[in-house]
């Protein structure tokens, strides 16, 4: 009764089995439950001790020896079959044992309620005495989110992959922040209504996003954010008029660094929002963040991405990857299988210079853990390109290793 596993047996009753019904019944009344069970225990223990030493002195009279031996033979059989083994056997096997014991010890409980209330009146008082309080019917069996991740890293082996991936990505929505997910603030694509109405027209008609942040002059000075479903009918005719852009732009919607992607999701909802600027504590912009990351850090990629994005993660022949630096560390991770630590910079650029701590050049090679890298191409002031090699491709890198 009391191995078994509350949430099987929860889903077991829900699902209409009478055994499981009436062992929830039992379990969700534990002191009772314990006083049927102890109340017969104790009475077949002190019966068999009784029975034992009165058969004791018919046989061999008085005997101190004769009683001494009853005693232990008496306490070998109770310890080997009325104990160890079965409760061996329960524990191995609760379901099996204590769906069919719940259709015994129910009537058994009701017959004998009167003296197992009357036990537990005294329980009750000592417990009052002690100042303890039980756990009420479902109290203490509630879990946490690392009692729930334990669950499912243990069931690893019995659930599809995919479902296995997405559970885990959902319990840890909390320790994954927007800084980790978001589109930096030099990859943004804004349009800068300074430019020629041509270039604005060209830029429109050709970007694969449905909302482009709307900038004047630079991203310091954001004006909304465009979504262009409003303005296609205006994409079609001879002049793009400015003033009609800044007429359909939608108010920005910012927020800190640092939240978490749970409650970037929960924020996005009530909001009704899809795309989010990140400010650090200064107010400056520090990317872009959008619904569908969120979504797709969760489940993985469904969005089309758009050539620009292709390429920056690419396998050549001889196993190695070609990888732009811009890439986040928690997408490298996932993709290859790596484990770079993710608590410090979020793109493979920043951990590069930060081990370096000055900018490196091309051909120089760094080992990062287990996972070697070599500097393929530098570009204003940052790696542009990078080559991660599985780990025998280090020594034929040609480059100096740190």
């Amino acid at each position: 009764m009391m191995a078994i596993n509350r949430y099987r047996l929860k889903h077991a009753a829900e699902m209409g089995q009478r055994g499981a019904q009436l062992t929830e019944a039992l379990l969700n009344r534990t002191d009772k439950l314990l006083g049927v069970i102890l109340l017969g225990n104790n009475l077949v223990n002190i019966a068999a001790a009784t029975l034992s030493t009165i058969i004791s002195i018919r046989l061999f009279g008085e005997s101190d020896v004769a009683l001494s031996v009853a005693t232990l033979i008496l306490t070998f059989l109770i310890l080997v079959f009325s104990e160890v083994t079965p409760k061996v056997l329960g524990s191995s096997y609760p379901e099996r044992v204590a769906y069919p014991a719940a259709y015994l010890l129910t009537p058994l409980l009701r017959l004998a309620y009167p003296i197992v209330w009357f036990v537990n009146l005294f329980v009750q008082g000592i417990l009052k005495i002690l100042r303890i309080k039980p756990p009420g019917p479902g109290q203490g069996t509630s879990l946490g989110l690392e009692e729930l991740r334990t669950i499912v890293l243990e069931s690893s082996g019995r659930l599809p992959r995919e479902h296995y991936r997405i559970l885990m990505n959902l319990l840890d929505l909390e320790d994954i922040t927007v800084d980790d997910v978001m589109t930096p603030r030099s990859q943004i694509e804004a349009v800068d209504l300074a430019d020629e109405p041509e270039r604005l027209r060209q830029q429109l008609s050709t970007s694969h996003h449905t909302r482009l942040v709307v900038q004047q002059d630079s991203l310091d000075t954001v004006l909304g954010v465009l979504h262009i479903r409003r303005v296609l009918h205006a994409l079609t005719g001879e002049n793009l008029d400015p003033a009609m852009l800044r007429e359909n732009l939608e108010e920005p919607y910012y927020v800190p660094a640092g939240t978490p992607l749970f409650t970037q999701l929960n924020n996005f909802q009530r909001g009704r929002k899809r795309l989010a600027l990140v400010v650090d504590e200064y107010g400056e912009l520090q990317g872009l963040v959008t619904l569908e990351d969120l979504l797709e850090e969760m489940v993985g990629e469904f969005t089309t991405q758009a050539p620009s994005d292709v390429g920056y993660l690419r396998r050549d022949a001889d196993g190695s990857w070609l990888v732009e630096g811009g890439v986040s560390l928690r997408h490298l991770n996932s993709k290859l299988g790596l484990d770079l630590p993710l608590d410090g910079p979020k793109t493979l650029n920043g951990l590069l210079l930060e081990h370096f701590e000055d900018i490196p050049e091309a051909g120089v090679s760094i080992k990062l853990g287990d996972v070697p890298v070599e500097i393929v191409q530098t570009l204003d002031r940052a790696v542009k390109m990078a080559r991660i090699l599985p780990p025998r491709k280090m020594s034929a890198t040609g480059g100096d290793s740190i």
